[in-house]
């Protein structure tokens, strides 16, 4: 079966919203150990965690951190 174009539209825009997310989540946790912020550490860590799981759990690929 062929996916309809509404569906692929729709589903790209979600792709592109968990990359974001995951790139947020990466550059919130960057700053957060530049700070040497244990609390915000943890909850940027928590919050990435939580982004990649979406991802994956929806297949969508995004890049590998550094």
């Amino acid at each position: 079966m062929v996916a309809k174009p509404d569906v692929e539209v729709r589903m790209g825009g979600f792709a592109a919203a968990a990359r974001e997310r995951v790139n947020r989540a990466r550059a919130a946790l960057a700053a957060a150990q530049d700070a040497a912020d244990a609390y915000e550490t943890a909850v940027a860590s928590d919050e990435l965690e939580d982004a990649l799981r979406v991802a994956r759990e929806n297949g969508v690929v995004v890049e590998s951190g550094q």
